[in-house]
């Protein structure tokens, strides 16, 4: 999958959850989704901006998880998944993921 389409599809999602409360940036094989959900509703860009919570994925493991092959817990405690910064927001995630 491309970058522009993991892009595209953070987008969509993003722009129809409810706000983050806060800034989110995923690293997708070195690519930046930046997700800002401090406003009235999350806006998204290919900025790596500093935020407060990074999430760093494969872009293997990022369409696992969006197809339900792969949990993201056992995917965080299996090393897949990177989490720093507010651990809160990222238990946020899965309303972007589908």
């Amino acid at each position: 999958m491309s970058h522009q389409k993991v892009f595209e599809q953070f987008k969509e999602r993003a722009e129809n959850a409810s706000p983050l409360g806060g800034t989110l940036k995923f690293m997708v094989d070195e690519n930046a989704v930046f997700i800002d959900g401090n406003g009235e509703q999350n806006t998204v860009s290919m900025d790596d901006l500093e935020a407060d919570c990074t999430i760093t994925v494969s872009t293997e493991v990022l369409e696992k998880l969006r197809d339900g092959a792969l949990n993201p817990m056992m995917a965080v405690m299996g090393g897949q998944i990177k989490i720093d910064g507010d651990m809160g927001l990222a238990m946020k995630v899965q309303s972007l993921m589908g």
